[in-house]
C-alpha cells in the first residue's frame, strides 16, 4: 500500500517542488523547480533521499500535515517553529513522526520559504520529467489545499546518520553577488555603481516568478524595448519604471526588458529567502 501524507492546512502557499525541468526553454518550459535549492537539497539528504527527490516548499510556515503511518521528516530554509504531535522538534534534522501525528510549522522568524523532506519522497505523478509545479507555466501539480493527499514513494538511500546539520542564520540585508550585463549599454554609465553601491527593498510583489525591488531609479541611456531574449534565474531585468526585477525559479524564458546584471547562481538560494520590505545590496562577483 502507497503511504500518504495528508494536508490539514496548506499555511500561505505551498507546493509540490523539486529540482525542476533544465533543457526546455527552447520550447518555452521554464526549469521551475525549488526556489531554493540548496534548502530542498539538504531536506533531502537528512531523510536519506536522492537530492532531487520532490518535496513541499511553503511560505512563511504555517503548513499543517499529518501522517496516517511512521515517518521519517525533515524541515529547512527559513526558520520557524516545528511540533510533531506534541512535541517541538528543531529545523535540519531527521524527525520521526508516528502514526496519526501532525506536522506544524509555525510562522518563520525570518527568510520566507520553507522545505519539508518526508523519506521517500512527494511521488505525485511528474510532468516533463519532473514533479515540481511551475505557477507561470501553469504545470505539475496544483498548489496544496486543506483536505488533499500526497503519495509518498519508496526509492530511499541508506540514512545519513546525523543529528543535525549546522547552517548559518540568514542576513537580515543579505549581499547578492553579480555579473554585470548582458544589456550594460542600454543604461547611463552611472547606473551600475547605482546599483551596486545603493540597498533595494523588496516590495509586496514577491512570489515565484521574481521579486520587484525598489530604491535608486536606473536610468536609462536609451529608450524603445529589446526584442524578446532568453531570460535566466538570477537576471535582474529594469523596465521603464528604472525599479529592477529579480527572477527567481518561475521567470518567463523570455524577456523584453534590458537585463542590467544577472545574480551569481551560488546566490538564488539567498535571493529566494528575501522578503517583502527587507533589503538586499548587491556587489560584482
Amino acid at each position: 500500500m502507497t503511504a500518504k501524507i495528508e494536508v490539514v492546512r496548506p499555511g500561505v502557499f505551498a507546493t509540490v517542488q523539486d529540482l525542476g525541468r533544465p533543457g526546455l526553454a527552447a520550447i518555452g518550459v521554464g526549469r521551475s523547480g525549488a526556489a531554493d535549492r540548496g534548502s530542498l537539497r539538504l531536506a533531502n539528504r537528512l531523510v536519506g533521499n536522492p537530492e532531487g527527490h520532490a518535496a513541499l516548499e511553503c511560505v512563511l510556515g504555517g503548513l499543517v500535515l499529518r501522517f496516517p503511518a511512521p515517518a521519517t521528516v525533515a524541515v529547512t530554509g527559513a526558520p520557524c517553529s516545528i511540533t510533531v504531535g506534541a512535541r517541538a522538534v528543531g529545523p535540519d534534522s531527521p524527525i520521526s513522526a508516528g502514526p496519526g501525528d501532525e506536522l506544524v510549522l509555525g510562522m518563520a522568524s525570518r527568510g520566507l520559504r520553507c522545505y519539508v523532506a518526508v523519506r521517500g519522497g512527494i511521488d505525485v505523478p511528474p510532468v516533463l520529467g519532473a514533479r515540481a509545479t511551475d505557477t507561470l507555466g501553469k504545470l505539475g501539480p496544483p498548489a496544496l489545499s486543506a483536505g488533499m493527499t500526497l503519495p509518498v514513494g519508496q526509492r530511499v538511500l541508506a540514512h545519513p546518520g546525523v543529528d543535525l546539520a549546522p547552517r548559518a542564520p540568514l542576513a537580515d540585508e543579505p549581499v547578492l553577488r553579480i555579473t554585470a550585463g548582458p544589456r550594460v549599454s542600454w543604461f547611463t554609465s552611472g547606473a551600475l555603481s547605482t546599483l551596486v553601491s545603493s540597498g533595494y527593498a523588496a516590495t509586496a510583489d514577491v512570489d515565484r516568478v521574481g521579486v520587484r525591488l525598489e530604491g535608486p531609479v536606473l536610468s536609462r541611456a536609451r529608450g524603445g524595448e529589446l526584442p524578446p531574449e532568453a531570460a535566466v534565474p538570477g537576471a535582474l531585468q529594469v523596465p521603464p519604471s528604472g525599479q529592477p526585477i529579480l527572477f527567481l525559479a518561475d521567470h518567463p524564458v523570455t524577456g523584453g526588458y534590458p537585463v542590467i546584471a544577472v545574480v551569481e547562481e551560488a546566490d538564488l538560494d539567498l535571493a529566494a529567502q528575501v522578503r517583502p520590505g527587507q533589503r538586499v545590496r548587491f556587489r560584482l562577483a
